[in-house]
């Protein structure tokens, strides 16, 4: 099993969760920096992974998506600087700790997740997904796990379609349809969740269902009847957003993955140099400690 952990999900939320009153000595805010260290490091500790990447998103709006929708993510406020600031040292956190982190202007860290993923296919081996995201559920086969670490817990491929309403195979595509408001993406007008997924149910895929336009009224949902209308209307709608909502399985790596993969022992003098930077405390560094003794039991 290897891990691939969505690690923006993880800063971000220890930005908004944690009181941004907790400062360094030159008063710059380290709330994000320690919730995602304090993450990070419980994760190593309970799992132990032989396998493991952490992968960050590095913009917005040079993905890309932005040269297919302008607009993709346009509604996202650029991140602060004390925020930027916290994810490069997010990032010094991760490698000093020997983990493999990656992060690209052109692809997302989804994008660089999917293409791990098939890389551990290639290879007979399966991967838990770390994140909160439902998009990245696309991305699971059999064997494979969506584990939101800090909220609903694990969830394997046979159970996507009771959590999400549609198989793993299905959420671009459900995406696509309904819209996606996070990612600024518009979807069909008047299809909402429940009829993506009644649609999806029906009939299998979007194309398939842009083949069966006159059979919609058949799906057992409200508004049946005027639907087919409302999707012919927006099909190239419709068409844009599964070109933003497919996750990308090839996005190119700078190095072989696979020895990147391994977690290398922790290098303590660089985690306590960030962490002197930042006035943390012995916690953290007690942390890093037990988790460079894993390498050496």
């Amino acid at each position: 099993m290897q891990y691939l952990i969505d690690a923006s999900v993880y800063v971000f939320r220890a930005h908004y969760s944690i009181p941004d009153d907790m400062l360094d000595r030159e008063g710059n805010p380290v709330n994000a920096l320690y919730g995602f260290c304090r993450f990070l490091g419980d994760f190593v500790e309970r799992v132990n992974p032989e396998h493991v990447a952490v992968l960050f998103d590095e913009s917005l709006t040079t993905s890309f998506r932005n040269e297919i929708y302008p607009d993709y993510k346009a509604n996202r406020e650029p991140a602060p600087p004390e925020l930027k600031r916290q994810f490069k040292q997010c990032r010094r956190y991760t490698s000093a700790l020997g983990l493999m982190e990656s992060a690209s202007p052109e692809y997302e860290a989804d994008d660089l997740i999917g293409t791990l993923v098939e890389h551990g296919r290639a290879l007979g081996r399966a991967s838990t997904i770390v994140s909160r995201d439902k998009d990245l559920t696309q991305l699971l086969s059999q064997g494979d796990v969506f584990w939101d670490f800090t909220g609903k817990g694990k969830i394997g491929y046979e159970q996507i379609a009771d959590v999400f309403g549609v198989w793993p195979e299905q959420i671009a595509d459900f995406l696509a349809l309904a819209g996606d408001s996070v990612d600024n993406i518009r979807g069909v007008p008047g299809v909402g969740a429940k009829t993506a997924a009644a649609l999806l149910q029906y009939f299998g895929s979007l194309d398939d269902i842009y083949s069966n336009l006159d059979r919609v009224h058949e799906v057992p949902v409200r508004g049946a009847k005027t639907l087919g209308g409302k999707l012919e209307a927006h099909r190239d709608d419709a068409m844009v957003a599964r070109k933003l909502t497919g996750i990308a399985c090839d996005a190119p790596l700078d190095d072989d993955p696979e020895p990147l993969l391994r977690p290398a022992k922790p290098r303590l003098g660089e985690i306590n140099a960030l962490f002197d930077e930042v006035d943390f405390g012995t916690a953290l560094r007690r942390q890093a400690e037990r988790i460079a003794d894993l390498h050496d039991g």
